[in-house]
């Protein structure tokens, strides 16, 4: 049988996957962005001139798309690094603590789901 603290370590950790995947997606949307949709490179190069569609404003949108899930999921990913050592300190002290460390590790993790709702939000307006 697990004791308390080893299923809120699986927790904690487990939500810092989550938040990993996410930093991960973030960061390859935005090297993506930069490659393929940048303004300057897409202005220079024979494939936007090519396609009618590629422009400087969806070249921005996509950047921003991708600064606000990569941005997201690391401030995240910081916030949860913070609030899961912390409280995996308060309840290995007091049991009792359980019900308010893992709020305040939810609300950590809440902060990457901001930012794609975000980022589906301009994706929308492209």
């Amino acid at each position: 049988m697990h004791n308390r603290s080893s299923i809120i370590r699986k927790v904690v950790y487990g939500l810092l996957g989550f938040n990993l995947v996410l930093s991960m997606a973030g960061i390859a949307l935005f090297g993506f962005t930069m490659v393929a949709y940048h303004p300057w490179v897409a202005a220079q190069t024979t494939v936007a001139q090519s396609v009618p569609g590629v422009s400087i404003g969806l070249g921005l949108g996509l950047l921003g798309t991708a600064l606000a899930t990569a941005g997201s999921s690391l401030g995240s990913g910081v916030a949860l690094s913070k609030t899961g050592s912390a409280a995996i300190r308060a309840v290995t002290k007091r049991r009792s603590m359980f019900g308010i460390t893992l709020v305040y590790v939810g609300l950590a993790g809440g902060i990457a789901t901001y930012g794609i709702v975000i980022s589906v939000m301009i994706l929308g307006r492209l």
